[in-house]
């Protein structure tokens, strides 16, 4: 089974100009980001593909997390990309995923290492990851806390 995703876009003017995509739920104004010389407006192919990574990341693992009857208390993301530019040329080279699943106070050491194996894990199964594997490197750094244990 097959499953198409559309996206319109519009750029009127030049380097510097701004445009606007329609992709479904996502709607939004894009252009270069200021850090690149751009005007910085709305959002951009870096952050979107960052965004891309980091939710499909997310949601593959709460879904892995759910699968081994793993609940967690809390679970949230911070995720970061590298974007080398040298001579002119921009290379999108790293995204590291650093995420952190608060399991609950009587949470079993088979469940902590479980969570941990999965949040490495759920990086391979991510489509996008797959989709960008051999042209950037993707990095995941876990945090497991049990809620009363001391974290961090």
């Amino acid at each position: 089974m097959k499953h198409p995703f559309h996206l319109k876009a519009v750029w009127n003017g030049g380097r510097n100009s701004e445009g606007h995509i329609n992709a479904g739920g996502l709607k939004t104004v894009v252009s270069i980001p200021q850090e690149m010389g751009g005007p910085g407006t709305g959002t951009n192919p870096d952050e979107m593909l960052l965004g891309a990574a980091a939710t499909c990341y997310l949601i593959t693992l709460a879904a892995m997390l759910e699968r081994s009857d793993i609940t967690p208390q809390e679970l949230t993301l911070e995720s970061e990309a590298i974007v080398d530019v040298t001579n002119n040329v921009f290379t999108y080279e790293r995204i590291v995923h650093k995420p952190r699943i608060v399991l609950k106070a009587d949470a079993s050491v088979a469940e902590h290492t479980k969570a941990e194996r999965l949040a490495y894990r759920a990086e391979e199964s991510c489509m996008i990851s797959r989709a960008v594997a051999g042209n950037v490197s993707i990095e995941t750094q876990p945090i497991i806390v049990i809620t009363g244990a001391d974290a961090d």
